[in-house]
């Protein structure tokens, strides 16, 4: 499963995930940083990366509006506003652990909330 980090997140976590094994990248890597959130989430579905976001309520907006138009995403994973910033080890934990648990699976069409504890 490939993972791609919004622009709202650190691109520290995609590192931390590559040290895990896992397929991640960063908008900040991809030169994505001024994308709007309807331009990152089509980014993410032609690579075919779940994206992971703490932008919960437009992206929330954005599921529902895929659902409406009967389409498919890769798959989201929003980043509760209780992690503090300074907590990427703790959100690249927990994002490890969705991957982990999906791996046969996977998160298309998937909208999966994290929170702290969570992992």
């Amino acid at each position: 499963m490939k993972i791609y980090l919004e622009e709202n997140l650190s691109p520290r976590i995609a590192e931390l995930l590559r040290a895990r094994g896992v397929d991640a990248v960063s908008a900040h890597e991809v030169g994505n940083t001024q994308l709007d959130d309807r331009a990152q989430l089509l980014y993410a579905t032609r690579e075919g990366r779940a994206i992971v976001t703490a932008d919960i309520v437009d992206f929330t907006a954005l599921a529902t509006a895929a659902v409406a138009a009967n389409a498919e995403h890769a798959g989201m994973i929003l980043v509760s506003a209780r992690f503090r910033g300074d907590e990427v080890g703790a959100i690249a934990r927990g994002i490890a652990a969705v991957v982990e648990r999906s791996r046969a699976t996977g998160l298309t069409g998937t909208v999966v909330y994290l929170s702290p504890g969570a992992d």
